[in-house]
């Protein structure tokens, strides 16, 4: 049986794998948000490692425990009328806040979603504003950090 060959390039195929710059982000009740930048959509889980007194083996037996979810980071430039990050995290009053629902799309060239990230009881923790600098020649970019519950992933 002959291996597979790679397609021509002129549409996405399953030789080729994704770019990583056409994506898109719902927050809530607002889709399809302009971000530069999203990072950490990560998950891990905790090791709990055990041995009994009498084992033959002089090792620990490794198993897996509780998930950990990272929190992720979204960069956008700052707009003169957008003022939406700092509305999020101002209307945390103790554990009164609304959770949202976080929704990135990894998209292909049509603009249909081929991964998707799916954040479940998140709000922000954190929101950074732009640096500024006289000497620098750079869009000013501020950051939102969110925390959450759950991180589902699917392909399309």
């Amino acid at each position: 049986m002959a291996a597979p060959t790679a397609g021509t390039g002129e549409k996405q195929d399953q030789f080729w794998p994704l770019p990583k710059f056409y994506f898109s982000v719902d927050i809530g009740e607002f889709t399809d948000l302009a971000f530069q930048e999203v990072s950490g959509l990560d998950i891990e889980a905790d090791i709990i490692e055990y041995r009994h007194g009498n084992s033959p083996l002089h090792s620990v037996i490794k198993m897996p425990g509780l998930k950990k979810f990272a929190d992720i980071t979204l960069k956008k430039g700052v707009f003169t009328t957008d003022n939406r990050f700092f509305e999020w995290i101002s209307g945390i009053n103790l554990n009164t806040y609304k959770r949202l629902t976080v929704i990135i799309r990894l998209l292909d060239e049509s603009t249909a979603a081929k991964m998707t990230w799916t954040l479940t009881n998140a709000f922000p923790k954190q929101v950074t504003s732009t640096d500024m600098n006289s000497q620098s020649s750079e869009a000013a970019i501020e950051t939102i950090v969110f925390v959450h519950e759950g991180l589902k992933i699917e392909a399309a």
